[in-house]
């Protein structure tokens, strides 16, 4: 889900094509002696892609998650990295990767590249323009995304944010004038309901200034969560909408997203931490945790762009479940900051069982099957 790493929603096809499309349906037929051993070839090459496929999206949401809990929580000498700033360093180096690839369509000819641009960009001022709106919000997006993992464990906050599918599903009702069937109505309420059951504060008999102060920043956190899943649920419908309408690459919109994310992203940070930038400069508190944050966070979510076409809706839910155990086992064992509760696991369940209930598509009755 493209533009940038953590989420931003969209519909898989509509970036990379059906995500069945894994080149064996568009195979050339053959004379009869070496069909089947083309079609085993066929069939084994397609199913190392679709585990690397389900390897690479594990890898990408587990890894950025992680790392951006840590970076936030890590103790060090000197001042913490500004979030305003990684949003801002995501975004240039989204952009230069996503320049890169259009090189690269491009048969790498600048000439031919730069043209390009001048007219699908520089040309068409209007059709531009329609990307400052998910720009803005993707770019609050990732601000709040900081804001929860700086006070949300990494389980808490992977089992939270899937209620960006419950969002997602709304405004495709509501922008795309799509329908949802009874199961994915089922899967929301799951969903719903598991989130719930995460969130919900555990009973304990003595209060301390320490647990009042720590149920204020799950309290932050989950607020951030649920702002960021509105938002993603919002832009990501309305760049869906535009990438409907257009036959623009893909490469270019996130171009043009780019631009205006760093636009708005290097306001926020002039507005809210424009003292302290002036004081320490804009990489004030950056270390390797930090660089490797600002990558994943650019360059994951166009990784994901080009390997979503070969994992179909199940090993997309297996990925979210796979994410959220190691998340939750990483968490408990090297983070130390998890402590997980029947209620957590009982949510978690619900939240993995909505996921694959979502993507559940009904087999339509053959009509073979009905003949007497």
């Amino acid at each position: 889900m493209l533009h940038s790493g953590n989420g931003k929603e969209m519909s898989e096809d509509c970036l990379s094509g059906s995500p069945q499309d894994t080149g064996v349906a568009r195979m050339a037929p053959s004379d009869t002696d070496t069909e089947p051993s083309t079609m085993v070839f066929s069939s084994s090459h397609s199913l190392r892609l679709k585990y690397m496929s389900l390897g690479v999206l594990v890898l990408q949401t587990t890894s950025l998650v992680l790392t951006m809990r840590y970076s936030r929580t890590l103790r060090e000498d000197g001042p913490r990295y500004l979030a305003s700033s990684a949003v801002v360093s995501a975004e240039v180096l989204k952009i230069l990767a996503c320049i890169v690839l259009v090189f690269r369509e491009s048969n790498f000819s600048v000439p031919t590249m730069n043209q390009l641009l001048k007219e699908e960009i520089v040309n068409k001022p209007a059709e531009t323009m329609k990307l400052a709106i998910p720009a803005g919000i993707y770019t609050l997006q990732n601000n709040l995304l900081y804001v929860a993992l700086s006070n949300l464990d990494a389980a808490t906050y992977q089992v939270t944010y899937q209620l960006k599918i419950l969002t997602t599903a709304l405004f495709t009702v509501s922008m795309l004038g799509k329908r949802l069937g009874s199961f994915q109505w089922l899967s929301l309420l799951l969903l719903m309901a598991g989130v719930t059951l995460v969130q919900w504060p555990t009973e304990s008999g003595e209060v301390s200034e320490q647990k009042v102060l720590s149920a204020g920043s799950q309290f932050v956190g989950l607020m951030a969560v649920l702002m960021a899943c509105v938002s993603s649920g919002f832009a990501g419908v309305y760049f869906e909408k535009i990438l409907k309408e257009t036959k623009q690459s893909i490469w270019l919109r996130n171009i043009q997203l780019g631009v205006f994310g760093f636009m708005f992203g290097l306001a926020g940070m002039m507005v809210y931490d424009g003292q302290r930038v002036r004081e320490s400069g804009m990489f004030q508190g950056y270390n390797t945790i930090t660089y490797t944050v600002v990558v994943l966070q650019a360059l994951g979510g166009l990784v994901v762009a080009v390997v979503i076409k070969y994992a179909d809706n199940i090993l997309k839910g297996f990925a979210t479940s796979v994410s959220i155990i190691t998340s939750a086992v990483i968490s408990y064992f090297l983070l130390e900051d998890f402590n997980p509760t029947s209620l957590f696991f009982l949510g978690s369940l619900l939240v993995i069982a909505a996921t694959f209930l979502y993507s559940y598509k009904r087999k339509p009755v053959s009509i073979s099957a009905i003949k007497v």
